[in-house]
């Protein structure tokens, strides 16, 4: 049964990872339920305490992947028009070209936001390019709180 739970825990946060660069898939909650598995085996591994800290991070984390690339459109000179258009644009991406439309749909949604509302090629450009920015920042994030995870994990397993 512990070999099972640690194949699952594993796989989990396998997907945790994946799921940090695939936008479908929600990597920080797939690495948490990694963390979480372990506590069924017969000795659990982490106090409540620490999965209740990693839940907090996990639930901040994933709230920041939807707001820093709106963050991004703003830094990079993207106005409300911008930052609408890459709200839209990540929820059409989203429903109709998962999972690349994530990526690709903030970009073109903050172009054409800002193409609408009056601003040239180049700023909208930029605009879009702060949006782009910002989804690496949040998939950088990600990766990182994932990886430290995987950390607690196999020392979870070792200690």
């Amino acid at each position: 049964m512990e070999v099972l739970i640690i194949i699952i825990g594993s796989i989990l946060l396998i997907l945790g990872i994946i799921g940090c660069i695939v936008p479908a898939l929600p990597g920080p909650i797939l690495g948490y339920l990694g963390l979480v598995a372990l506590q069924f085996m017969p000795d659990p591994v982490f106090a409540n305490q620490f999965l209740i800290t990693w839940g907090i991070l996990v639930a901040l984390v994933t709230a920041l992947d939807y707001i820093i690339p709106i963050w991004g459109t703003k830094k990079f000179g993207g106005s409300k028009a911008g930052v609408n258009g890459s709200i839209a644009g990540a929820i059409i991406g989203f429903l109709f070209f998962p999972p690349f439309g994530l990526i690709i749909g903030p970009f073109l949604g903050a172009y054409i936001g800002e193409l609408i509302a009056g601003k040239e090629s180049r700023i909208a450009l930029r605009s879009a390019f702060g949006s782009f920015i910002g989804f690496l920042a949040g998939t950088f994030i990600k990766l990182i709180l994932v990886f430290i995870m995987v950390y607690h994990f196999i020392d979870g397993l070792i200690s």
